[in-house]
């Protein structure tokens, strides 16, 4: 009999209702999806199997990515750890509405904590019984994962939406900033009007776009940059000035030096659109990103600004920490961080005796870098920002290394050794990709990979770095027809499906790639 089923008390001879909770979370996907229509399906079902529904517990609006901020499955949880319930079944709607988790384990695990304490979870819109069979362990677990690689799937088709939005000259987000305002356009470019601080578009075919303030902000903006670059003055003397005339930021704040370092150095004044300084991808860690993964648009908006003085005033900031040696620079920083007890950006830009955060970064490779020099460390870990960028660089010489470890042996390899892909001996093509080490909290190693399909390469050469990130530990050699998708995740032991193509070194793949001579063969 179903877990689910009413059961007789032997002593009583009565049926026993099963009391059971109901778990409910919307976050924004889709109207079948809202937490009403959740609770009806889930009541339909109970109401089917004479299950009584004694408590609700709702997240709405709420992302499925991480338990964090979802207070309903955290009280949830808490009860059921704790002993305080009253009901042995936990109702939800399907898989996907208990947690899109980007580690399908950890939906695993809040589900294990329940049936430890011996209550059920059943799923109700699912074609599959929560039984604990083998059948129903492997495709909760596809359906765990199917649920993660869709937040995945729409989180990229978004960035690339954004992206191309970017790049037609629409905003993304934050304020105008002062003497600039955001304008409501609609889908054949037609102004229909300024959006005021908070107010956000309505119609999903509308559009913002950058447009000039009042003439007295433009103005003053203006005369910002001809103070800078034409009469010399510091970011905290025109501070000064402008708050000393009673002028206000656009967020009706006084004046800093930060807030005139910010305006000095944003492109948005010359009319650029510039996206992904920063991201914060599936709930994930935010990350400050490398000039080159950002998107840029020149020209699409109305400058306000002349581009050559722009230019100059950016030049004169640059110029500003090539009077000070590398050792000068991290003292002032360092000195910067005992005074204040901790670093961002914003803060360097507001200390008058500190080259400005963009400084430090050109200078030191990146900000965390300087941190790292001067001993401080932020709370967020963004150490595989480096190691990210240490792979990059490493790329072009591991495909070097290859391409003349093939040659060696006598396989003809395009002259570009750059290129990736590359073709061996007009026969077939190989890429590299090189995949960071992400030790687990609990101590265990992962390695993520995402192959770039546009390439379509007929081997996939994927070198899989040690734990230190700083040497090969082993080589996978995939086959074009083996890679289904897009994404793989490999552990320290994959079983004989993925490492059947696991190799200690690429000697074996130089010598099947070596072209044999037909006298040699006979």
């Amino acid at each position: 009999m179903p877990s689910w089923q009413t059961h007789v008390d032997p002593e009583r001879g009565k049926s026993l209702v099963i009391r059971a909770a109901e778990y409910v979370r919307m976050s924004t996907d889709h109207q079948k999806y809202s937490t009403e229509n959740q609770a009806d399906a889930i009541r339909h079902y109970a109401a089917a199997r004479g299950i009584e529904i004694i408590k609700t517990y709702a997240d709405e609006g709420k992302s499925g990515l991480k338990i964090h901020g979802r207070d309903a499955l955290k009280r949830l949880i808490e009860d059921v750890q704790a002993g305080t319930t009253d009901f042995t079944m936990v109702l939800v709607y399907d898989v996907s509405r208990w947690g899109r988790f980007q580690d399908a384990d950890e939906s695993a695990y809040y589900e294990y904590i329940c049936r430890r304490a011996g209550i059920s979870v059943e799923y109700c819109a699912e074609q599959f019984d929560n039984d604990g069979s083998p059948i129903a362990t492997i495709v909760k677990g596809v359906k765990r994962a199917m649920a993660g690689e869709y937040s995945r799937e729409l989180s990229a088709k978004v960035f690339a939406g954004q992206g191309r939005l970017i790049e037609k000259g629409f905003r993304q987000g934050g304020p105008a900033g002062f003497g600039l305002r955001r304008t409501l356009v609609d889908e054949h470019g037609t102004e229909k009007g300024l959006l005021k601080r908070g107010e956000q578009k309505s119609i999903q075919t509308d559009r913002v776009i950058l447009t000039p303030g009042p003439g007295e902000e433009i103005s003053i903006v203006r005369e910002i940059y001809q103070a800078f670059v034409h009469d010399g003055r510091a970011e905290h003397l025109i501070a000064d000035d402008l708050n000393a005339r009673g002028i206000k930021t656009d967020l009706g704040r006084p004046w800093t030096r930060g807030t005139v370092h910010q305006l000095l150095i944003n492109e948005k004044y010359v009319g650029d659109n510039v996206w992904n300084r920063q991201s914060f991808k599936l709930k994930q860690k935010r990350v400050r990103n490398d000039p080159e993964t950002w998107i840029r648009a020149p020209g699409v908006f109305r400058a306000i600004v002349e581009r050559d003085i722009f230019e100059a005033a950016r030049t004169i900031i640059n110029a500003r920490s090539f009077r000070l040696s590398d050792a000068q620079m991290l003292a002032e920083l360092r000195s910067l961080y005992e005074n204040r007890g901790l670093l961002s950006g914003l803060i360097i830009d507001e200390s008058d005796a500190l080259p400005s955060s963009s400084a430090y970064s050109s200078r030191f490779g990146s900000l965390l870098r300087a941190y790292s020099l001067v001993g401080f460390r932020p709370d967020r870990d963004y150490r595989y920002i480096e190691i990210n960028r240490s792979l990059r660089r490493l790329h072009p010489d591991v495909l070097r290394d290859i391409v003349e470890g093939l040659r060696s042996l006598g396989s003809d390899v395009d002259e570009d050794a750059a290129a990736d892909p590359v073709t061996v001996n007009g026969e077939f093509s190989i890429s590299v990709v090189i995949v960071r080490c992400d030790p687990t909290p609990t101590g265990l190693l992962r390695w993520k990979l995402r192959f770039d399909t546009s390439l379509a390469p007929d081997i996939t050469v994927v070198v899989r770095m040690d734990q230190s990130n700083k040497v090969p530990l082993d080589y996978y050699l995939f086959p074009r027809l083996d890679l289904a998708a897009g994404r793989l995740r490999l552990a320290e032991d994959n079983g004989l499906s993925l490492d059947a193509y696991r190799f200690e070194s690429l000697d074996y793949f130089y010598e099947i790639a070596a072209p044999v001579r037909f006298a040699m063969a006979a």
